[in-house]
């Protein structure tokens, strides 16, 4: 299979994994307040929940499909087609009766943007190449401190959720350029822990969001910044080609679009979104 061919697995991919962000937070909502010092008992809210668990499932597939993608494509060229997710999370949103606002409808025209310029600079498509592994360790502990800023002192400034959304992108982007390093040609398997442990940290991240903010407001700037970050790493890490001429301009303002829906979807909105029960009214997960 071709590169080209990759970069439409990552499509697909990427409305199988929104798909399921969008389930799992209509049942992470109406579940029980998890809490990551009850661990087992958090899962076991959420994986009887028939809502979260059928996302979950849709979720596992697409990020098979997303790691068959990183196989034949360039990092850089997946992540951006993967950005395309955000589309289908407010298509959902719209569909269920959620009022988008101003900045989250630019956000997500954004990301529309990004990907039709993609589809325009795909006449040159060059595969990635290896890379050392300090480098790739480097990156990674980069990542997990912004996550942590993100979660942390951040999070007061952006909208409800946003803060946790943003810091489970930067891990799941940590685990995606892991992959790459672990599956792509010349690759190497001492990786697979690492990569498993950032979307580990993703995962629950992500899943205390989904109680804190919408669907839209947490896997936006997730899947966004999961896309975006990952761009950046494939340019300037794993050295993905550029094309040239009016084909190379195209792919960087795509890369740009991306970059911009992101942080329109994550920033503090003047209009409040309407939630679900936030975690101080539910009941917390059972003790075991």
């Amino acid at each position: 299979m071709s590169p080209a061919a990759g970069v439409g697995m990552s499509f697909v991919s990427a409305a199988a994994i929104n798909g399921g962000f969008f389930l799992q937070q209509q049942g992470s909502a109406a579940a029980p307040a998890l809490s990551v010092r009850r661990p087992v008992a958090s899962l076991r809210a959420l994986f009887s929940t028939p809502r979260w668990l059928a996302g979950w499932i849709g979720g596992i597939a697409g990020w098979g499909l997303y790691v068959w993608a990183l196989a034949l494509a360039p990092l850089s060229l997946v992540q951006a087609a993967s950005a395309g997710g955000v589309v289908v999370l407010a298509a959902l949103s719209v569909a269920t009766g959620q009022r988008l606002t101003p900045r989250e409808r630019l956000g997500a025209a954004a990301a529309v943007a990004g990907l039709f310029l993609l589809g325009l600079s795909l006449g040159s498509v060059a595969a990635s190449a290896a890379v050392a592994r300090p480098a790739v360790l480097a990156w990674i502990a980069i990542l997990a401190l912004g996550a942590g800023l993100a979660a942390g002192p951040a999070a007061s400034r952006l909208r409800p959720g946003a803060g946790l959304g943003v810091a489970a992108g930067l891990l799941y982007a940590a685990g995606d350029i892991a992959t790459k390093g672990a599956f792509s040609p010349g690759g190497t398997v001492w990786l697979v822990p690492l990569l498993l442990a950032c979307h580990l940290g993703g995962f629950v991240t992500l899943q205390l969001g989904f109680q804190r903010g919408t669907a839209l407001a947490t896997a936006g700037p997730a899947t966004l910044l999961l896309s975006g970050v990952p761009i950046v790493a494939g340019l300037s890490l794993f050295h993905d080609g550029l094309p040239g001429g009016i084909l190379g301009v195209l792919r960087v303002a795509s890369f740009a679009a991306v970059v911009a829906g992101a942080v329109l979807l994550a920033g503090a909105s003047a209009e409040p979104a309407v939630l679900t029960p936030t975690p101080d009214t539910r009941t917390p997960v059972p003790p075991m």
